[in-house]
């Protein structure tokens, strides 16, 4: 047996979560899948964006917009403390808690899931402790409207909102574009 019978059972482990992250993102809406994937060539820097997203001038604004936040993620990803002490928090924590208050405002992550979802991918595993803290603190800011306020908040349940600790597992499944195909070129 190649590998061994340990071997197999990590590779067992990996697609099984690859395919609940798969399934989690097929749970969103169509809008905030297309956000989530936005947001990842964005943030990762993998495509031109405004070419592959926008679909008229007021798209390519808020492409133009998005771009000018993330342009925190390096920082804030070099900035995440290792523990929880306070003297770490405030240098990257503000930055955080502006760009998800920016993608909060578009309205296009209704949930704690769908948020924890991009930002797992943007700035990795690291960053799970303080999501719970730094969604709270982007869904209360006044720039929200108050009913999207309130659905946002009460979207995290008390078992994120109080985790005794998270996992340092890195996410396997990275959405991206999927080029639309014909049905006519479909074979029969």
């Amino acid at each position: 047996m190649a590998g061994g019978p340990g071997k197999m059972a990590k590779k067992a482990q990996d697609g099984a979560m690859a395919l609940a992250e798969l399934k989690e993102f097929a749970g969103f809406s169509s809008a905030t899948q297309r956000y989530v994937r936005r947001s990842l060539d964005i943030g990762l820097e993998r495509t031109d964006a405004i070419r592959r997203w926008s679909r008229d001038v007021v798209e390519a604004a808020s492409i133009k917009a998005q771009s000018r936040i993330y342009r925190r993620l390096d920082l804030i990803r070099t900035q995440i403390p290792d523990d929880s002490g306070l003297d770490a928090v405030e240098p990257f924590f503000g930055p955080l808690v502006t760009i998800s208050a920016f993608d909060l405002g578009q309205s296009r992550l209704p949930s704690f899931s769908a948020y924890r979802f991009l930002y797992e991918r943007l700035l990795g595993p690291q960053i799970r402790p303080w999501l719970p803290g730094s969604f709270c603190a982007a869904a209360s800011l006044p720039h929200i409207h108050p009913e999207k306020r309130k659905d946002l908040l009460q979207s995290i349940s008390e078992a994120a909102a109080t985790a005794p600790g998270w996992s340092n597992r890195e996410p396997s499944f990275y959405p991206d574009w999927v080029e639309k195909v014909e049905e006519n070129a479909l074979p029969n």
